[in-house]
């Protein structure tokens, strides 16, 4: 299974904690250099850089066709590492796009790639049985309270699934 990662939903793992959950759910997780540079080179955040430097399952990609990624950031007004998360995984045809922003999101889908985000990163972590439902409302307090949006219809969507279930 090829996984590409942009930076908002690794972020918003590293927020709650739970980075290892993209190891758990899928093995190995694919980042554009951009992307790597968003995460590792705010000298605020270098707990977290290092995290992601020394995560095994996060392999950093360094071939980015320039001229693809310029044209689409252009065109799209997206940023270079949602620019580059989108390349890689329409050049790879990924299985998955790890993305939260709506732009991307919304370009993304145009293109035919399958995207998940941070909350449904969260559902299918539950679905497996590796997250319970106490730890989901818990993850969701902590990146509301930390300024991250998460859309009512995506947040009703996963109480419903954790609700619904019979997952502890």
């Amino acid at each position: 299974m090829i996984v590409i990662s942009d930076t908002t939903p690794l972020i918003s793992l590293l927020k709650i904690n739970r980075l290892d959950l993209l190891e758990k759910l899928f093995g190995q997780v694919q980042i554009p250099q951009g992307v790597f540079i968003e995460l590792t080179e705010n000298p605020r955040f270098q707990y977290e850089a290092n995290i992601v430097k020394e995560s095994q399952f996060i392999n950093v990609i360094n071939e980015i066709d320039e001229n693809y990624v310029s044209l689409l950031r252009r065109s799209t007004g997206l940023d270079l590492g949602e620019s580059e998360a989108i390349y890689l995984s329409d050049i790879k045809k990924a299985d998955i796009l790890l993305m939260d922003e709506v732009r991307g999101r919304e370009v993304a889908a145009r293109m035919g790639i399958k995207i998940i985000g941070t909350i449904g990163v969260l559902g299918i972590a539950f679905e497996e049985k590796i997250i319970s439902k106490s730890e989901i409302k818990n993850a969701i307090d902590i990146l509301r309270n930390s300024g991250r949006h998460i859309s009512e219809r995506l947040y009703v969507q996963l109480l419903d699934l954790i609700e619904n279930s019979n997952n502890d």
